[in-house]
């Protein structure tokens, strides 16, 4: 009998399978006698449905039987219950079957006649076997889950690492665009001052002209002089106060009257190059948080650029609708588009592809938009013309 060492911690299952019902006799009562739980079949087929039925650890199975031979029951048994480990019994073996029996998966190999007592310690052998053979598997498994597990979050820490990234480089990104705005705008206050003095000489030489002066056309020629010297003054002094106001932030801007103030100021342009507007309000928008005079700074730069992309006529559509808390507006025109090499720079500061543009149109609308927890972009450019989205938050 089993040493109390080799029995098995609860009873283990044997299925026996001999044509033999002496063998199936003798082997179940001295193996239910040293703690097996046993199960007994005269066919292979007999054999498989226990198997199937009580899931054994082993299987005491007999090479030469009338329905079916050893080898080809070992195969199957293996192929569909793993985990069941195999003995084989053979009164007629050789080595050559032996190596043929353990290549195709048994786990033992006793001849007839045995020995009872070397029976039960050679299943026992195979019992511990077994229990550390399938505990490395279940280790196996679980260190395929674990690397599984590993690869996945090192693919998820790849993915924020590069998301920090992105963030950090489009971060500082602004940080330059922002140093290059305010570059601009202490440049342009001191320029302003500056360009105001020779103006005022030019203004001043103009007028005292005017008083030696007889001719009509000279007389006309002068005071149109006197008109553009003014116009400028006007835009140097909106610079000025520009750099000088404080920023004034409401809660309650109602976006579509900016648009139509916007609007109303290009009207002259509008008229004289025959644009026609297309308002497509779909909705009365919920207010939104902002300075208006900023956010008109916005359209006054996006209607600029259409006009003179549509300097021989077109349409100017601007669509006005609401979605997901958050006011959405399309600007677009029926210009020639935006050349697909310079979309990538329009919104850098001092970029422009016009020989009198200063480059810092589409930035300051852009800067505006995001300091107001909104954003701007190209939706789309093409020979048929370019449209502009914008979206800002509703007030809270």
């Amino acid at each position: 009998m089993l040493t109390e060492s080799a029995l098995p911690e609860k009873r283990a299952s044997v299925v026996i399978i001999d044509d033999d019902k002496n063998i199936l006799e003798l082997t179940s009562l001295i193996l239910s006698k040293n703690g097996f739980l046993t199960y007994s079949a005269a066919r292979a087929s007999e054999g498989f449905d226990l198997i199937a039925h009580h899931a054994p650890e082993l299987v005491l199975l007999d090479y030469m039987m009338p329905e079916m031979d050893g080898l080809s029951a070992l195969q199957r048994i293996k192929t569909h219950f793993p985990d069941t480990y195999v003995v084989m019994l053979t009164g007629k073996g050789s080595e050559e079957v032996a190596v043929e029996l353990m290549k195709n998966g048994a786990s033992e190999y006793i001849l007839k006649p045995f020995n009872n007592r070397n029976l039960v310690e050679r299943l026992g052998n195979v019992l511990r076997i077994r229990e550390i053979e399938l505990h490395n598997h279940e280790l196996q498994k679980q260190q395929e889950h674990l690397l599984s597990e590993i690869e996945q979050w090192n693919l998820e820490l790849q993915k924020r690492v590069h998301e920090k990234s992105e963030a950090l480089h489009n971060a500082q990104e602004e940080i330059v665009q922002s140093e290059k705005l305010a570059a601009m705008g202490y440049l342009s206050a001191g320029m302003a001052h500056e360009i105001r003095n020779p103006l005022n000489s030019i203004s001043l030489f103009i007028q005292l002209m005017r008083q030696t002066t007889t001719e009509p056309d000279q007389l006309e020629y002068q005071a149109k002089i006197l008109k553009e010297v003014e116009r400028i003054d006007v835009i140097i002094r909106r610079l000025l106060d520009a750099s000088r106001r404080a920023r004034v932030i409401s809660s309650n801007v109602q976006i579509n009257q900016v648009i139509d103030n916007a609007i109303e100021s290009f009207s002259p342009q509008i008229e004289t190059k025959k644009i026609q507007v297309d308002r497509q309000y779909h909705c009365i928008p919920s207010p939104i948080t902002a300075d208006p005079d900023e956010l008109e700074q916005i359209f006054t730069n996006l209607f600029l650029n259409a006009m003179d992309a549509m300097s021989g006529g077109g349409r100017l559509t601007i669509e006005l609708f609401e979605k997901n808390s958050r006011v959405i507006v399309r600007v677009g025109d029926s210009g020639a588009g935006i050349a697909e090499d310079v979309l990538p720079s329009i919104f850098e500061p001092f970029f422009s592809t016009k020989n009198r543009g200063t480059g810092m149109g589409l930035p300051v609308a852009q800067r505006i938009a995001r300091m107001y927890e909104g954003n701007m972009e190209v939706e789309s450019s093409t020979p048929e013309g370019t449209t502009f989205r914008l979206e800002f938050p509703v007030s809270r």
